[in-house]
């Protein structure tokens, strides 16, 4: 027999052998039980901790590649913006550029404008300026007229006083008077006297030079002819071209003028101051009321070369080549052309290339207006970007999401 006591009343009662067996089983029994128990806790508690740590590690993971994916979206976003405000610069100076080149458009317009009416007013002042001038001339033109009218009637009358020799002598002696009664106020320097000397043959009329500073500057031989109506032989004022050619070589004059009143009627040479340089150099014909505008006209064209005469004559004096100085004054000309043709032509080449730049800068404007474009597609491309489509070929990554949106909902349920 085997004596148990009671663990709650403490009473000790006797037990068979079979009945021991039996209790101790059933105390076996309870203990494997409670150790099974124990055991299964243990095993729980361990299992549900590896499964937190589990989780910690994914959502640590996860953290991990959101703050990725966070800095690579926030680089993006800065590079978004800088290029953003690198258009937004570029895009300034271009309107910028532009807007100088429209305004320099402008301003050059403007004073193409402002050179264009004045050249108008100018052309409008001219035009009444000439037509002052014409009216002028008109009433100078019938004033000579006029005068031409009453000297014919003059000579015509004086001829018909004179005799031939008589006719001859008074047209020398009235170019004379005409030349007396100005000579102190407008010749005051002048040389003007018959021409005696006859060694070489013949000689003319008149002779007239004049000096400054002992250059001489003008010289002319003049011949005066007429004739009377009633003589058999009629003369032309051609057939003393050669004689008075000759006279003005031999007496070293420049020009040659033969002041005639033959041809009464021949217009060529009642008409004014007539040229025949074509058959003899520098002579003239002319009418007797044409001697001293003649004589003024060949002087001032000769005083405007005086200065020129002056040098040639240093240039003589220190025995330097003319044509030397001719040849640098063409070389000058030439290279002053040469010169403003090619500053013009700079000029228009300028132009060109600020017409190119506009064109340039207009492109360049299309392309950046594409680029904005782009980066606008782009920008909704980012701001459409979701974790289901980051997640779109990628299960694992998808269930870890899933995973912590189920865990989060479970917490919330819970508090």
């Amino acid at each position: 027999m085997q004596k148990i006591k009671c663990p709650n009343c403490g009473e000790v009662f006797a037990v068979d052998e079979s009945g021991y067996a039996q209790i101790l089983q059933q105390v076996r029994d309870e203990e494997f039980e409670r150790a099974v128990q124990q055991r299964e806790k243990v095993l729980a508690e361990i299992k549900e901790n590896e499964l937190k740590l589990a989780r910690m590690e994914q959502q640590e993971k996860f953290h991990q590649a959101m703050a990725v994916k966070e800095a690579e979206m926030a680089r993006r976003d800065g590079l978004i913006e800088q290029l953003k405000a690198r258009i937004s610069g570029i895009e300034t100076e271009k309107k910028l550029a532009v807007t100088e080149a429209v305004r320099e458009k402008e301003r050059e317009l403007s004073q193409r404008v402002t050179e264009i009416t004045e050249l108008r007013g100018r052309l409008a002042s001219r035009e009444t300026e000439h037509e002052l001038r014409e009216q002028a001339l008109q009433r100078e033109h019938e004033s000579e007229l006029k005068k031409k009218e009453e000297e014919i009637r003059y000579y015509k009358d004086f001829k018909a006083r004179q005799s031939t020799k008589m006719i001859g002598e008074s047209l020398e002696q009235h170019c004379l008077n005409q030349f007396n009664a100005l000579r102190m106020t407008a010749f005051p320097a002048a040389y003007f006297e018959k021409d005696n000397d006859a060694r070489t043959g013949s000689k003319g009329d008149f002779i007239f030079r004049e000096a400054v500073e002992g250059v001489e500057f003008i010289s002319i031989m003049f011949e005066m002819k007429n004739q009377m109506d009633e003589t058999a032989t009629k003369h032309k004022n051609e057939d003393f071209f050669k004689e008075l050619h000759k006279d003005r070589r031999e007496k070293n004059c420049e020009y040659a003028v033969l002041v005639s009143l033959l041809e009464a009627d021949n217009e060529l040479y009642n008409n004014g101051i007539v040229d025949v340089s074509y058959k003899y150099e520098k002579m003239y014909v002319i009418r007797p009321q044409f001697f001293i505008p003649m004589i003024t006209l060949l002087r001032n064209a000769a005083l405007n070369s005086l200065k020129y005469r002056k040098e040639l004559e240093v240039i003589r004096h220190q025995q330097v080549d003319i044509l030397h100085f001719e040849e640098n004054m063409n070389a000058f000309k030439e290279g002053f052309g040469r010169n403003y043709r090619i500053a013009s032509e700079k000029f228009q080449t300028a132009i060109g290339e600020i017409d190119k730049t506009i064109t340039h800068l207009q492109k360049t404007k299309e392309a950046l207006l594409s680029s904005d474009n782009n980066l606008r597609l782009a920008n909704h491309k980012v701001e459409d970007l979701s974790i289901k489509r980051l997640t779109k070929n990628a299960p694992a990554v998808r269930e870890m999401f899933e995973e912590a949106k189920r865990e989060q909902k479970a917490g919330a349920k819970e508090e």
